[in-house]
């Protein structure tokens, strides 16, 4: 299988393309490098990737559309996972032009070459980010997702309406992936485990939003690919697998949460990284900040009914496992 995964030098691109080459797959990565977090740490985790003679690596942004096409071109991809955006709830309050053109243009750009070559299946990354105000939970795929909280959930919200109209005109088989709170080794500086790790370490404090009324489906990043690598050989068909299937009934597209439908409070976690460090944190308590949301949990029926698994490992387990790699990697 010849797979092209774009944002493969992210923290979640490098997870899948590892597992995808341990499973004997090829895998063409492209990376737009940008400085929105440590370039060092993206260059370091495609060069781990390089490591594999099946690993082939290019850089590119997605807007840059004539790149993108020449590396899919010499390629061939049989698959396409497109999980390459612009990131961030917050930064899409300050800076939103960039989410339309990296989460807009450059993934209708992803669109075209993935029809172009006729592969079997497109995945995209889409967020829990999209339930917004939505306060039904556990979410469940086929809840509406119309009150999207942020710009970048509505960058994200618009990729998933986008798939279908793809989908369906051009008889494209897409899943749309919506993930929730993903953490783990390898993980993004800006993401609050990181974030919160190297604070409590500097001694510094750290900013608890909400007074700490905050809850997330917090999911360890080697259940997330698993679920991705099941759902790549699980292409949209025209039968739904259970009452709970977003499958489509006029195109072969489908939205899939993978989460690890266990809802923790924010403090929670906090306490169990001051566990793993041996110090308490300087807990600097705010109200809420806009665009966010005070809880998320997914139900995740829908990937076990596909793939036959759906993630579980406990939070507490993850966040050893992140801090044991940050005082690796960072030698502290």
């Amino acid at each position: 299988m010849r797979v092209m995964v774009t944002g493969s030098a992210g923290f979640i691109g490098f997870h899948l393309s590892r597992l995808l080459l341990a499973q004997g797959a090829t895998v063409q990565g492209y990376d737009g490098m940008t400085d929105y977090y440590d370039v060092t740490l993206k260059q370091r985790r495609h060069a781990i990737l390089a490591e594999n003679p099946r690993f082939h690596r290019a850089e590119g942004l997605l807007e840059d559309r004539a790149t993108l096409d020449a590396v899919a071109d010499a390629f061939r991809p049989d698959v396409v996972v497109h999980l390459a955006a612009q990131a961030g709830v917050r930064y899409s309050i300050d800076n939103p032009r960039a989410y339309v053109d990296a989460n807009i243009v450059g993934t209708f750009n992803v669109m075209e070459l993935a029809l172009r070559h006729r592969v079997g299946h497109l995945l995209m990354a889409s967020t829990s980010s999209v339930y917004g105000a939505n306060t039904d939970m556990p979410y469940a795929e086929v809840h509406k997702a119309d009150t999207p909280m942020s710009f970048y959930a509505a960058t994200k919200k618009a990729n998933e309406a986008m798939g279908h109209a793809w989908a369906h005109i051009h008889g494209l088989p897409t899943t749309m992936f919506r993930f929730f709170t993903v953490y783990g080794p390898w993980g993004r500086p800006d993401m609050a485990l990181f974030k919160f790790t190297r604070a409590i370490l500097k001694g510094e404090p750290i900013d608890i939003y909400n007074h700490g009324q905050m809850w997330r489906d917090f999911t360890y990043v080697d259940d997330l690919v698993r679920g991705i690598h099941g759902l790549i050989g699980t292409p949209p068909g025209t039968a739904p697998v259970g009452p709970q299937d977003s499958l489509s009934p006029v195109a072969p597209w489908r939205v899939v949460n993978i989460g690890n439908s266990d809802k923790v409070k924010l403090l929670d976690f906090v306490d169990a990284i001051e566990d793993c460090l041996g110090r308490k944190a300087v807990r600097n308590y705010l109200p809420m900040q806009a665009g966010d949301v005070p809880a998320t949990w997914a139900d995740a029926t829908l990937l076990q009914g596909l793939t036959g698994h759906r993630p579980e490992t406990p939070f507490r387990e993850g966040v050893a496992r992140f801090v044991a790699w940050y005082r690796d990697y960072y030698r502290v």
